[in-house]
């Protein structure tokens, strides 16, 4: 039997002095009162009730044991209260990772109408451009782009974002502009570190187009990845607009 619902049956029955009544207001039968207050007597090796035909009654260790645990179970009660309030309207930090290019406006956007919606919850905000560990960081959730979330944590899918492929007038120029999709394949390429896969899907004609690319540069960071792009190094893949 469960100890704490054993604790609440007996201090329930020394209120109400009957077992009868505890057991109706807690939905039980009286047999089953009975049972959870004789198997806590059992578990404390001393009686906590003196029964007759008549009435219920108190013993003196029952009333030093009623004394010490009617608060722990008022305290618990409070507690359970506190926390379940605190579910209907979320409240405290919410640690969030993210790739650097969410650092846009529609993401503030979108972190603006969060607020607006849950006033009491801090935003914690990490665009470091690395691959976090959620449980040992102490991280609520991560945006990734990847196909699989890892052991023990629980993915969902967001809207597609509009993503295109760009490159800089001088590279085009020192190794060709491509007339097709297929000519891409083989090209320099800038690749964000937090995109595992080998290779991009495009969308052409409403149909998908594998490309592979030669990757020329990794890194997490942004803000090379555009500078390398501009200075001609290779093509790289930016959010749209």
């Amino acid at each position: 039997m469960d100890t704490l619902v054993s604790i609440r049956v007996f201090c329930l029955v020394a209120e109400l002095k009957s077992f009868v009544a505890a057991a109706d207001r807690l939905g039980l039968s009286p047999a089953m009162a009975s049972k959870h207050v004789m198997q806590l007597e059992q578990r404390l090796s001393t009686r906590l009730l003196n029964r007759t035909s008549r009435r219920v009654g108190v013993t003196e260790a029952g009333q030093v044991y009623f004394d010490q645990v009617r608060p722990m179970l008022d305290q618990l009660d409070e507690a359970e209260a506190v926390v379940s309030k605190a579910t209907v309207i979320p409240r405290g930090t919410l640690k969030v990772s993210a790739p650097v290019w969410f650092a846009n406006p529609l993401f503030a956007g979108m972190l603006a109408a969060y607020h607006a919606r849950h006033p009491d919850v801090v935003l914690d905000l990490d665009l470091s451009g690395r691959l976090v560990n959620l449980v040992e960081e102490g991280f609520d959730l991560a945006l990734r782009v990847s196909a699989a979330p890892g052991d023990g944590l629980i993915a969902r899918a967001l809207p597609p974002v509009l993503m295109q492929l760009v490159a800089a007038p001088s590279y085009l120029a020192a190794a060709g502009r491509p007339a097709t999709l297929a000519e891409l394949d083989g090209h320099a390429f800038l690749k964000y570190s937090l995109y595992p896969a080998k290779a991009i899907i495009v969308q052409s004609d409403q149909r998908d187009v594998t490309l592979s690319f030669n990757d020329v540069l990794v890194s997490g960071n942004e803000t090379i990845l555009h500078h390398a792009a501009v200075a001609g190094m290779a093509w790289r893949c930016c959010r749209a607009g």
